[in-house]
């Protein structure tokens, strides 16, 4: 079964495979990261929250974690490229999913990985 990991764009890649394959999760281009020195295999974009439901969730993340869970599973349960995503994912022994968020516990990448997880078994 594959090793699913979540970590900030902004923290060191583990040295040789050490984060295995590594999936930048955000629809936008991380603020003040180069791209010369950022290092992910794929840039799955189309998986993350829609632009309605990121500007909504920012608004007020405190009180609307539980709803956008709720709301961004929806949207990976009607994506193809999600499905997508699943395949990907299996293919690996470890999978290390980035996203920039400052919040590490309330974030799309934590729902993800429950996506991710609910989806291999």
């Amino acid at each position: 079964m594959t090793n699913i990991n979540i970590k900030r764009v902004y923290a060191d890649a583990e040295g040789e495979n050490g984060d295995g394959f590594r999936i930048f999760i955000d629809r936008l281009w991380p603020r003040g990261e180069s791209k010369e020195k950022f290092h992910y295999d794929l840039w799955a974009k189309n998986v993350a929250p829609s632009d309605e439901l990121r500007c909504w969730f920012h608004e007020n993340p405190d009180e609307r974690w539980d709803e956008f869970e709720k709301r961004y599973l929806e949207e990976l349960n009607r994506s193809p490229d999600a499905i997508s995503l699943v395949g990907e994912v299996k293919s690996h022994d470890m999978v290390t999913l980035l996203f920039s968020s400052r919040d590490e516990e309330h974030n799309n990448a934590f729902v993800l990985k429950q996506f991710l997880r609910s989806k291999l078994g």
